[in-house]
């Protein structure tokens, strides 16, 4: 199995409220990993996160009406920090992207709301899709819900009858045949829709 060199983190960001963000900060302990709060120079903060080994990651925050949004824009190769920061952008439904760094290849995750939707594999020739979410239930559900068919049934019913009562009403035997002809093209399509 392929080691993983490091993991990066492009675009992702993950919002929290600031119990959400307590809890986050709590939880990081369980992983030997210390994290506090930081005030940087122009009264921006930022989450830092520090292992027993002194190796750190600093991710920015900004408090926009009592929800803090973290942007997390780093690399990492420490497998503690690596794995808090997945459970806080998996826990708290980060958007984004993440890249997973192995010798020769990259495998690119596209996140939405915590849960992947699209796995990617990129390497020096080329890249190819592994996974893609789909929402089966949805489609599924759309397509009951979709009555366009019905629809042209219904208009087709309408124009049959129109038909026959302009067949009910003509006077030549050349009007009878065109009419005939119509209600045969028509009879035809709802055959095909009907079935």
């Amino acid at each position: 199995m392929a080691q993983r060199l490091a993991t990066e983190y492009v675009k992702a960001t993950v919002q929290l409220t600031e119990l959400q963000l307590n809890q986050f900060l709590h939880s990081a302990e369980s992983y030997h990993v210390q994290s506090l709060i930081k005030v940087i120079g122009s009264g921006e903060q930022e989450i830092v996160l520090e292992d027993v080994n002194g190796e750190e990651v600093h991710l920015p925050i900004v408090c926009n009406d009592g929800v803090y949004v973290c942007e997390l824009s780093c690399r990492l190769v420490n497998p503690r920090l690596t794995n808090v920061v997945r459970k806080l952008f998996v826990t708290f439904k980060g958007h984004g992207m993440v890249n997973r760094i192995y010798q020769g290849f990259t495998m690119m995750y596209y996140y939405e709301q915590g849960s992947v939707r699209r796995i990617a594999e990129i390497t020096p020739k080329g890249s190819r899709l592994v996974y893609e979410y789909k929402n089966t239930m949805s489609d599924l559900e759309q397509l009951y819900q979709c009555t366009e068919v019905e629809n042209e049934i219904s208009l087709l019913y309408r124009d049959i009858n129109f038909w026959l009562d302009q067949r009910n009403k003509a006077l030549s035997d050349e009007d009878i045949t065109n009419i005939d002809v119509m209600l045969q093209l028509y009879s035809n399509k709802l055959f095909f829709l009907e079935a």
